[in-house]
């Protein structure tokens, strides 16, 4: 699945979210995970970052962007799995 080595420092990448530009830092092994998903679903990997982001402003207790997004991917696995 992941092309990047698992041990890897993340890497801040910009992203343009509902026309506002942010940047997030994530691993490696976590970005080949989040546009694989993207790309499962048909969609931009922006357009699902900004539908995670939606997610997480919904919570009573948000969590940082980037920690929302590896939430988002470990729910996911955790789906799959059952």
């Amino acid at each position: 699945m992941a092309l990047n080595p698992p041990y890897h420092p993340p890497v801040k990448r910009s992203i343009t979210i509902a026309g506002h530009q942010t940047s997030i830092s994530l691993e490696p092994l976590f970005w080949d995970m989040l546009v694989e998903a993207a790309a499962e679903q048909g969609l931009p990997v922006s357009t699902l970052v900004g539908e995670i982001d939606n997610q997480r402003l919904a919570s009573p207790t948000p969590s940082g962007l980037a920690g929302a997004i590896r939430i988002w991917l470990v729910e996911r696995l955790r789906g799959s799995a059952e």
